[in-house]
């Protein structure tokens, strides 16, 4: 009898888990019996992965998180390549987690193991470089976004694009109604959603400025309304003591999660760049981008980008779809005059760039992945 197909794993935080549990899903359609091991969370071992290691074991965020786990990582990665070496599987996929997988993968690869990396790293926007390490790891990488798999390509480097799961998993045309309900958002109410970043750094530095360009508006439009989905607790309270701090009654409301709602029941939205900006655009919600870092950071990030855009959907449009306000341009005046265009204009047009790129990347991203995989596994690449 044919041996089941043995299948590799390693995601390395919840969005990893949550890809790995579509690609799971999918390929067990094609490959019923299959037997998928590795690093995984509760998403992936409810659909049979076997965790060799808890994700949890790998999701750490901040510098000084790593250097305090680095040992524990460091044996865990050395362990999973022996693992694997030992037990070759027929094929290994990274998900995310660069830092971590690229290295698995060389080391699988050079053993003669088909090896894929799921979703890209940003090495289109700075340290190109890395698409020689990216090159020498992989087999194939799976790209969620057109222009990387155009990077890609000018390398000589197989890459497919499979399409983006959050755009598979939003309407083309958003419900703000029902988006409202859920938030208890009277259908007539102005609200204006604000993001200032899940991290630390980035409430610090935009929390203040964010809010002072709130505060203009509601001076000027005194019917807005403004919500925050906040990611954590302890950025909630980051947050409301930056609200305390500013002393001035502003409507404003800090809610847990539901961004995703949030974004849909916006008439505008001011967030930090980053994923927030495609969840924006994939929620039809029309927005300024803006973004802040410190300057020796500023400095060193300049010299080694290479786009012209910061946030994703103008990155993916290649034009400016939405106004971007990094650095220097990141002021107070400066945002609320974008919000005031934004709120005078309605952001119609933005909307309909929004719903033509959604469209572009919605793909049903597990089934393509999916089918990336099979093609590998059958030599087709």
């Amino acid at each position: 009898m044919k041996k089941p197909l043995r299948i590799g794993l390693i995601a390395g935080e919840t969005s990893g888990d949550i890809l790995g549990e579509g690609l799971i899903k999918a390929l067990k359609k094609t490959y019923p019996d299959a037997i998928f091991e590795g690093i995984a969370g509760p998403r992936m071992i409810a659909q049979g992965c076997t965790a060799l290691h808890p994700l949890e074991a790998l999701s750490v965020m901040g510098f000084s998180e790593v250097l305090g786990k680095l040992r524990s990582i460091l044996r865990i990665r050395k362990s999973i390549i022996q693992h694997f070496i030992d037990n070759p599987p027929d094929i290994f996929i990274g998900i995310d987690a660069p830092d971590f997988n690229l290295t698995v993968e060389l080391k699988l690869k050079q053993q003669g193991i088909k090896t894929i990396h799921y979703v890209s790293p940003s090495v289109w926007a700075w340290k190109q470089w890395r698409i020689h390490k990216i090159a020498k790891a992989t087999d194939l990488v799976l790209a969620f976004l057109p222009f990387e798999k155009a990077f890609y390509d000018k390398f000589d480097v197989p890459c497919q694009f499979v399409g983006h799961t959050l755009a598979d998993q939003l309407p083309l045309i958003r419900d703000k109604s029902n988006a409202r309900k859920q938030l208890n958002i009277m259908p007539n109410e102005k609200i204006m959603a604000i993001l200032p970043g899940s991290r630390k750094a980035e409430v610090e530095l935009l929390g203040p400025i964010f809010l002072q360009a709130a505060q203009v508006i509601h001076q000027k439009y005194p019917d807005y309304r403004f919500i925050v989905p906040m990611v954590n607790d302890r950025r909630k309270t980051q947050f409301q003591s930056q609200i305390e701090q500013l002393k001035s009654v502003i409507p404003i409301t800090l809610i847990d999660g539901q961004s995703s709602a949030v974004l849909q029941s916006a008439d505008n939205v001011l967030l930090a760049s980053g994923t927030a900006a495609l969840e924006a655009m994939l929620a039809k919600a029309p927005m300024v981008v803006a973004y802040k870092v410190k300057p020796i950071t500023y400095l060193i990030a300049k010299s080694l980008s290479n786009v012209k855009y910061t946030s994703l959907p103008n990155l993916i449009a290649d034009k400016e779809v939405v106004k971007e306000l990094s650095q220097h341009d990141c002021t107070v005046e400066n945002i609320v005059a974008e919000l005031e265009r934004l709120i005078e204009h309605d952001g119609e047009q933005m909307v309909e760039t929004f719903t033509d790129l959604h469209k572009l990347i919605k793909c049903d991203a597990d089934t393509q992945a999916a089918e990336a995989v099979i093609k590998l596994l059958n030599r087709e690449y």
